[in-house]
């Protein structure tokens, strides 16, 4: 196959960087390779495991990547010109199914790396499509551009075309959108601009800016104010400032698969955003805790809760371990669907001492569910997935069904 030529530059990245040859041995969490110069331990970007490669070698733990030596066969053409540039994705270089094996190997490292939990049970995987799955992208916006920032830089990379990781309808709208940058009603002191869809309507967010937005700007862009977004089991209304999960094949699995076998009379339903699994658990249990500390998301809930008549669902607008806290009847069942920090001390302590029969976790990052996990002594895993929502990214999300021991 020949050498492959990479597009980056390493001589800006690593000053006095030398040049070496390394083999790499496998992926590692965060979407380098893992190789060896003289027993050092380096760390590589768009790598394959099993590939030689020139990299260029200083005194950090990262390398730069030059050129590929030796291409391993599963090399494939990036489905983006912006692979390697752009810092949104690290496996455009790998077919998606050599991608989901070698994210069952990272997970079962990741827990025995930082939890020690050997587990050597099953690991099953869900996927979709691995195109075109995002329906919320938050763009960097600078000097009348649009596009995403290199890995590790503020240097912003452009946007010129589709991005293939996004939703048709995001697509377009960011195609729109880059025409009206064109016009001087575009406020040029945006730095941040979210674009969100349920494939039908389009509503735009102004994360970071420097100054306020004035409404006008929503009217011009077409923007609902909240977006209602309809599934098997419920159509929920999400706020600019609710969180709402963004892979649009997977919702549904990701809820089925989260709350097989839960039923009963008490559930609480922790992290609870604007209902994504409040609604459906309400169907299963006499009556539903659901615990969320944003005022956004909560006001989304109740609102959600109401419309599809759930009288079983009180929502209560408190940070989780306070909740907890006050606390004191076990639950049946428990679903978790923590931020990237985990649950946390405090929370898997109250866990532990309420112990219900039946707590599902799902996690956006295997090592803060690893350290979760090792606390939670009472309880075995009864059932360990990974759904895979961020295809072409090292990011995985788990759900652990555990059963108190």
């Amino acid at each position: 196959m020949g050498e492959t030529s990479i597009l980056n530059d390493a001589s800006g990245a690593l000053p006095q960087a030398a040049s070496e040859t390394v083999t790499i041995d496998k992926w590692v969490y965060g979407g380098d390779g893992l190789g060896r110069i003289d027993g050092r331990v380096i760390l590589v970007p768009f790598i394959l495991p099993g590939e030689t490669a020139r990299v260029a070698v200083g005194k950090d733990i990262h390398a730069n990547l030059l050129e590929v030596v030796s291409p391993a066969p599963e090399r494939v053409v990036p489905p983006c010109p912006l692979f390697t540039k752009c810092g949104g994705c690290h496996y455009q270089h790998a077919p998606y199914e050599f991608q989901l094996p070698r994210k069952v190997e990272i997970l079962r490292e990741q827990l025995r790396r930082v939890g020690k939990i050997e587990y050597n049970g099953e690991i099953e995987i869900i996927s979709g499509p691995p195109l075109a799955y995002r329906n919320r992208v938050q763009f960097h916006v600078a000097e009348g551009k649009i596009g995403y920032l290199e890995a590790g830089s503020h240097t912003l990379v452009p946007v010129t075309g589709d991005c293939p990781i996004a939703s048709p309808k995001v697509n377009q709208a960011l195609g729109i959108m880059r025409e009206r940058m064109r016009d001087r009603r575009f406020p040029d002191f945006i730095r941040t601009l979210e674009i969100f869809t349920n494939e039908a309507e389009v509503q735009i967010n102004v994360p970071e800016t420097n100054r306020p937005v004035a409404r006008s700007f929503f009217a011009w862009c077409e923007s609902v104010a909240a977006l209602d977004y309809a599934t098997s089991f419920g159509t929920f209304r999400v706020g600019p400032r609710s969180f709402f999960q963004v892979n649009r094949f997977l919702m549904e699995r990701l809820v089925d698969a989260a709350l097989e076998g839960a039923e009963g009379e008490t559930a609480l339903d922790l992290y609870a955003g604007v209902g994504l699994f409040a609604l459906p658990l309400a169907r299963r249990f006499r009556e539903v805790h659901a615990v969320e500390a944003g005022s956004s998301a909560v006001r989304d809930l109740e609102f959600n809760a109401e419309r599809a008549g759930a009288a079983a669902i009180r929502a209560h607008r408190t940070r989780v371990e306070d909740f907890l806290a006050q606390h004191h009847s076990a639950p049946e069942f428990v679903l978790a669907d923590p931020p990237r920090a985990g649950l946390g001390k405090a929370v898997v302590h109250n866990l532990e001492r309420l112990a219900p029969q039946r707590i599902t976790i799902v996690s956006c990052d295997p090592a803060t569910l690893a350290r979760d996990l090792a606390g939670l002594t009472r309880y075995k895993i009864r059932r360990l997935i990974l759904i895979d929502l961020f295809p072409q990214t090292f990011h995985l999300e788990t759900i652990v069904q555990l059963e108190r021991s």
